[in-house]
């Protein structure tokens, strides 16, 4: 039996496997899928159809929209934001079968791990490719397919996933000191335009927040 917080709130369609653990505050709704050993942390939110596999680990306050696919080998911090449809996958090599025919079974492949930094976002339809970690605060757009490492605060469009510019623990993009917004080769003082915090982003393409 799974084991959930007294206050959590389970829909009575999902499906939760085993030596699962579910925290404080947490909902989830219909049709979710749980696997075996898959921690989900304090005052989560899994979305209609969310699909969250073996040996997850999920920190608080995370969101995890409609029908998204988190698979095996994935570790999502707290305050991670995983939009409609996202798919974070698990292998870079997938087959079917095995190079003489057979089936493939799990001691056939290599399990490349994903880890999702605190208070990142990936947004609807976006695909993080196995391997590919994505930094603190970064924001990954809307159908995007990530193939490589994403750094902090860093701003990823496309297919595939570029660097555009950075953006704030808001989510606002960040802007130069004369108002306009920065692109990847930006380097120099930044700020959000928004909530004001401000950053520099060095010849390395690191985003540090100043502190104020």
């Amino acid at each position: 039996m799974y084991r959930a917080a007294p206050d959590a709130r389970i829909h009575p369609s999902a499906q939760i496997s085993d030596d699962v653990s579910i925290g404080a505050g947490t909902q989830v709704w219909d049709l979710v899928r749980i696997r075996e050993g898959s921690i989900i942390g304090d005052e989560c939110i899994l979305g209609r159809g969310a699909y969250i596999d073996a040996g997850v680990t999920i920190g608080d306050r995370v969101k995890i929209q409609n029908d998204a696919l988190v698979y095996h080998g994935v570790t999502v911090a707290s305050g991670v934001f995983i939009g409609p449809g996202a798919i974070l996958t698990n292998d870079r090599y997938p087959r079917s079968v095995t190079a003489d025919g057979q089936l493939a079974r799990a001691e056939d492949w290599l399990v490349s791990e994903i880890h999702l930094a605190e208070g990142c976002s990936i947004g609807a339809g976006a695909v993080v490719v196995a391997g590919s970690d994505v930094g603190s605060f970064a924001l990954i757009g809307a159908g995007a397919v990530v193939t490589r490492a994403v750094p902090d605060y860093a701003l990823v469009v496309g297919n595939p996933g570029r660097l555009r510019g950075w953006v704030c623990r808001c989510g606002q993009r960040l802007v130069a000191p004369d108002g306009e917004a920065i692109g990847a080769s930006y380097q120099g003082p930044a700020s959000c335009p928004m909530d004001h915090r401000r950053y520099r982003i060095d010849d390395q393409q690191h985003c540090l927040e100043v502190p104020s």
